[in-house]
């Protein structure tokens, strides 16, 4: 009996070990996950000093101002933004989630660390001087930039697959640490690259940074919730269950419109000199700032919409009241936009998701305001960032509850359905592309060969054939005069020449002039259509005065090693 307990003993030890075992990451992770843990506790701390100077410092005491300098003060934050980005940042954009996903889709992403002073200094003059954009864009901006200069200083022990990995860790803890919610900054920096697909190789790295960035940054801060939507007064029927499918419809419609106008707003940088953006910018949040004033007895229209959302919960209000709040938001973010200034739209969508519900609820006659607003956040937020799991999250996190889950997961759901593929998001892509569709994105540039062998028109066949075809083994030559591109000539343009003629005929006699040229801007998917639609494997490239500058060839288009480079770590 005791060898057969030993037996047992041993067997129940070595499964032990080996369950302990199928946990220890690959050879290559260990390295990585510490470097996502340094990352997010250096977000959490750099988040932490940012929010305290705009909120704490600036934004607190705007609010508690004289009524003259919250009007005036946001276009003093726009001009102050500009300037700041332009001199301090050296010319870099007020853009800052956009950043992100823009990085996260290049393949060699540029995120300079000289950049993000200025970039976070830029968000706190618009944001603390009370533009209507939220701290959140400036976090995740941090975030990634850190965990992009992270693998810079470390590259000698990662893979180049990595640097997408840190860079979404950066911007996980980025969301964890100013939202206070680290499963919702995993999975926003997971959504926010894609519409209808997620950034799933980078989970474990991101897990890791937003645990530590909310860890760090809520030892600093504290714990209380951004957002305060008050509680559920009671269980779940099918009537709640119906409200968030109807404020998915209405927010999907929402902020299907929203995302709309915010490109809208965006495109006005190509349309109008910043002076002009600011001035009448200005203006616009000044007259924002004196009609909610004289409505609601407070600027409701300065800042991310925290105090707007206080508002609400804080007492009974008409619907005209709540439809008033909710269009002088959307303007002000909208004019905080088109004005160049530096925030997030997450925290504003949120808000303005917080105000649709209060608005249906109030409609319905419902007593159980708090669910509804809940659910016009969940249902705006997704549909206006094209990111329902997040939406779905940061109620379950914000709130505290499991009771919203179901009802807010219905509510992002309807809300996807009726948003269709708008976002919010600039550099959003609709899914991960496979091997092919990633390899035909790239520039057309990747592939072209510029020291081709042309032969003059003036040449005869005999010396195209010669020098050109069997001693350079071409099937096809560019015919080039003085720069020019003038066609194509090879074995099927002298098939039907009789072996007599080819010292008397001219190359420029039989090349083939009906080929289209390609542009040094296309894509390699451009270039193999024009090759299917012409039955052709090469394509020559001239600029637009038609000087001729190499060649593309399919076989270059299609080289294994290339391939292989270019999907490294997928």
């Amino acid at each position: 009996m005791q060898a057969l307990q030993a037996l047992l003993g041993g067997r129940i030890a070595r499964s032990g070990v080996e369950l302990l075992a199928s946990f220890r990451p690959r050879q290559a992770f260990p390295a990585m996950m510490v470097l996502s843990i340094i990352t997010g506790a250096l977000v959490g701390l750099l988040v932490a000093g940012f929010e305290q100077l705009t909120v704490e410092v600036l934004l607190k005491h705007l609010l508690d101002g004289p009524l003259w300098w919250q009007a005036a003060a946001p276009a003093v934050g726009l001009a102050a933004a500009f300037t700041i980005l332009r001199y301090i940042g050296r010319g870099a954009t007020p853009s800052t989630s956009d950043e992100y996903v823009r990085a996260f889709h290049e393949r060699h992403p540029r995120l300079p660390l000289s950049q993000l002073p200025a970039k976070l200094m830029a968000g706190v003059a618009t944001i603390g001087l009370g533009g209507s954009m939220g701290l959140e864009g400036p976090s995740v901006y941090a975030g990634a930039t850190v965990g992009h200069s992270t693998q810079g200083l470390f590259g000698r022990w990662l893979r180049r697959e990595e640097t997408k990995m840190l860079l979404t860790a950066g911007a996980a803890a980025g969301i964890a640490a100013v939202f206070k919610t680290p499963a919702t900054g995993v999975i926003f920096a997971l959504e926010a690259p894609y519409r209808d697909d997620v950034a799933r190789r980078a989970l474990l790295p991101a897990l890791m940074a937003s645990a530590s960035g909310y860890l760090v940054y809520v030892a600093v801060l504290g714990t209380d919730p951004v957002i305060d939507l008050g509680s559920h007064d009671g269980g779940l029927s099918i009537i709640h269950l119906g409200g968030g499918a109807l404020l998915g419809l209405v927010a999907g419609l929402g902020g299907r419109g929203f995302a709309w106008l915010v490109r809208q707003a965006k495109g006005l940088e190509q349309q109008f000199p910043i002076g002009v953006r600011i001035l009448i910018g200005g203006a616009v949040l000044a007259g924002l700032v004196l009609a909610t004033e004289a409505i609601f007895d407070q600027p409701l229209s300065l800042g991310p919409g925290v105090e707007a959302t206080e508002w609400l919960r804080d007492g009974d209000n008409t619907l005209l009241l709540i439809g008033c709040l909710l269009a002088f938001r959307v303007v002000a973010t909208l004019t905080t936009v088109g004005a160049g200034g530096t925030g997030g739209l997450f925290i504003p969508l949120a808000v303005q998701g917080v105000i649709v519900g209060s608005f249906v609820g109030q409609a319905l006659g419902t007593a159980d305001i708090g669910l509804y607003r809940t659910l016009g956040l969940a249902a705006f937020l997704g549909a206006g960032y094209r990111a329902p799991i997040t939406a779905v999250m940061f109620v379950a996190e914000s709130t505290g509850t499991s009771a919203f889950v179901v009802p807010a997961l219905i509510a992002a759901a309807v809300s996807q359905l009726v948003a269709g593929s708008s976002s919010v998001a600039s550099y959003q892509l609709d899914k991960r592309e496979g091997l092919v569709e990633r390899r035909l994105a790239l520039p057309l540039t990747s592939a072209l060969t510029t020291d081709t062998l042309t032969v003059p028109p003036d040449a005869t066949v005999s010396e195209l054939v010669y020098i050109h075809l069997l001693g350079r083994r071409e099937r096809e030559v560019p015919v080039v005069d003085g720069g020019v591109y003038v066609g194509m000539c090879g074995l099927e343009q002298m098939s039907d020449l009789e072996r007599d003629a080819w010292n008397d005929t001219l190359v420029e006699n039989i090349a083939r002039r009906d080929l289209p040229t390609a542009r040094p801007s296309w894509t390699l998917r451009d270039a193999v259509a024009q090759m299917d639609a012409n039955d052709t494997d090469l394509l020559p490239v001239t600029d637009d005065d038609g000087t001729f500058i190499g060649v593309v060839r399919a076989d270059d288009i299609l080289r294994l090693d290339e391939i292989l480079d270019e999907t490294e770590g997928v």
